[in-house]
């Protein structure tokens, strides 16, 4: 893959939102539009927009699927893609994607997820005005309501005159050096980004909006914007993306004998051999198989998307973490062309297991076929010493 030139400017995606209010049985980002995520369409929109850096801030224990999804949507400029973890603020959140920007960049726009269908053009009118000479940028549109004061008990004092109102939008633009200073200094936590800018004095101009750049909040926002996908599936143009081939990707594990309970190895359960230990069941082979996969699939690794810090798949078995890896690849459009894996061991014997092993594989991974190969290291290194199991695996995937 030829990398992209290194850009200048950022785009800070903030998706590390809880989504109280939407109920959608996630964190806002991660609920369906249609079959991608709030955050793939979204990120569809940045990365139609412009080249940039695109740093995605998502809460402790979405990366892999933030990463999935940005890869997808990013297409031949994955290389662009950063994911880190938020804070408890949106203002942490942001600062947390500021210490990610590469040395280079000049200009960071900051944008929130949850406006899913921004169109490109308002990223390039953000641009353009910081381009011009501005400080800071917002996109902002009219407010159109008749809007009321009121009391604490609802009762109205006096109208606003709306023609100085405005309803902000994102991204927001700023020079990297005025808007890491303002959050740097910033003594109170502010509603959006242009305010901290603002509070450490420095102008903030506007650029003109759009009406689908609306924030999805609700569920009736929620069902605003899947009508309006539905209807113009089109809306946020997807990236030109490079014909694809077949991809090669290896996968190695390692787990050491010490586990409670008994062993599982290969998919399979093997009474009367002591277990591995880790934080699922330690199938050495089965990780093996996931890493391979998803190397082969540009989708990071398996401390990516199955770390310590998932729960879900605490004492999970080899069909879990397959299965859920055949999804990760289907999401980015691809699927198994097959898996060889070969296990170093002194114990178990595979040889009367072995076609049964590779059934069990073949059927967690979508019956792409899996070869399994066994050996021993002649009593040399840990697993000679019958300490633990190695796996070394070899995946070919498909485009879907």
């Amino acid at each position: 893959m030829t990398l992209t030139p290194v850009p200048r400017l950022a785009v800070i995606v903030v998706a590390a939102g809880s989504g109280t209010r939407l109920k959608g049985g996630a964190p806002k980002a991660f609920v369906g539009l249609d079959e991608r995520s709030i955050l793939h369409h979204a990120l569809r929109g940045v990365f139609a927009a412009a080249s940039a850096q695109v740093v995605v801030v998502v809460p402790r224990g979405f990366e892999g699927e933030a990463l999935t999804d940005a890869r997808d949507a990013a297409g031949e400029r994955a290389d662009l893609v950063t994911i880190v973890t938020g804070g408890e603020t949106r203002q942490a959140s942001v600062a947390a994607g500021l210490a990610a920007l590469w040395a280079d960049v000049e200009i960071v726009l900051v944008h929130d997820a949850a406006r899913a269908l921004t169109p490109p053009a308002v990223f390039d009118r953000v641009v353009g005005a910081i381009d011009a000479g501005a400080a800071a940028v917002i996109p902002a549109v009219p407010v159109v309501d008749t809007i009321k004061r009121i009391d604490a008990e609802g009762r109205v004092i006096a109208a606003v005159d709306r023609s100085e109102l405005a309803a902000a939008q994102t991204p927001q633009g700023f020079r990297r050096d005025v808007l890491e200073a303002a959050l740097c200094d910033a003594e109170a936590d502010h509603t959006d980004d242009a305010a901290a800018v603002a509070s450490a004095g420095h102008p903030v101009v506007t650029v003109e909006g759009d009406a689908v750049a609306f924030k999805i909040t609700t569920a009736s926002d929620l069902d605003r914007a899947r009508a309006l996908v539905s209807e113009r599936p089109s809306i946020v143009a997807a990236p030109t993306r490079a014909p694809r081939g077949p991809q090669v990707g290896i996968g190695t594990d390692v787990h050491a004998f010490g586990g409670e309970g008994t062993l599982w190895l290969a998919g399979l359960e093997w009474p009367g051999e002591a277990a591995l230990s880790g934080h699922s069941d330690g199938d050495a082979v089965a990780h093996a198989i996931v890493d391979a996969l998803l190397a082969a699939a540009g989708l990071g690794d398996i401390g990516t998307h199955f770390g310590t810090d998932r729960p879900e798949f605490a004492g999970a078995h080899a069909d879990a973490f397959l299965s859920h890896t055949v999804g990760l690849l289907s999401a980015a459009g691809w699927r198994v062309g097959n898996v060889s894996v070969q296990v170093q061991a002194n114990r178990p014997r595979f040889a009367l297991r072995r076609t049964e092993a590779e059934k069990a594989l073949s059927a967690a991974v979508g019956g792409a076929p899996v070869s399994v190969s066994a050996t021993t290291t002649d009593g040399l290194g840990f697993t000679g010493r019958t300490e633990g199991v190695a796996a070394f695996a070899t995946a070919l995937v498909l485009p879907a």
